[in-house]
């Protein structure tokens, strides 16, 4: 049965092994925001044994390039997008300390074959819900990349930023299972 969970970043292992796919979870602290454009040029840092804009270990990247601010507030509508442009990189992420990743849709096997091995979880946000999700960001910078507009690396303040387990470390798959048991009803 699902739960919900409240995690604070940096994210710790011991935290991400008590989640089950389907569990709610509100995450405050430090998030970071990142696209495919930025997914490029940090696994380019990582390879080349360079530091990344900021500390991954124990982070978590949200998949979404934000509307502009309305005045009076840190950020525009954020939508998650689709993750799996982010799969051919996620590896090299994971590896170097990432923890888990915010965005919607499936991930590829790859994907959650690394998410096993390095412990780590993806959580999906409720697309259509962006105004919603916003509300829980309470602050945005742009850190790096700034060139790439609304797909700069942001750091996010944000507060019960609402998701689900989508993934979790031992390889469980919402998408999958959830079909599997729609089946069998």
């Amino acid at each position: 049965m699902a739960k919900t969970v409240y995690l604070n970043t940096p994210l710790q292992e011991e935290d991400l092994s008590k989640l089950e796919i389907g569990d709610k979870v509100f995450i405050t602290g430090l998030i970071y925001t990142g696209r495919d454009a930025a997914h490029k040029r940090l696994v380019e840092l990582v390879e080349a044994g360079k530091e990344l804009p900021f500390d991954i270990k124990g982070q978590a990247i949200y998949y979404v390039g934000p509307a502009p601010a309305p005045p009076g507030k840190p950020i525009g509508s954020a939508g998650p997008t689709t993750s799996y442009r982010m799969d051919p990189y996620t590896p090299t992420l994971l590896k170097a300390g990432l923890k888990a990743m915010i965005g919607k849709g499936p991930r590829t096997q790859p994907v959650i074959d690394s998410l096993v091995e390095n412990k780590a979880v993806y959580l999906v946000a409720i697309g259509g819900a962006a105004v919603v999700v916003a509300k829980s960001i309470k602050a945005a910078r742009i850190i790096a990349y700034e060139d790439l507009g609304t797909e700069a690396i942001r750091e996010l303040t944000v507060e019960n930023f609402p998701c689900i387990v989508a993934n979790d470390i031992r390889g469980r798959d919402i998408f999958q299972e959830g079909v599997k048991q729609y089946n069998q009803e």
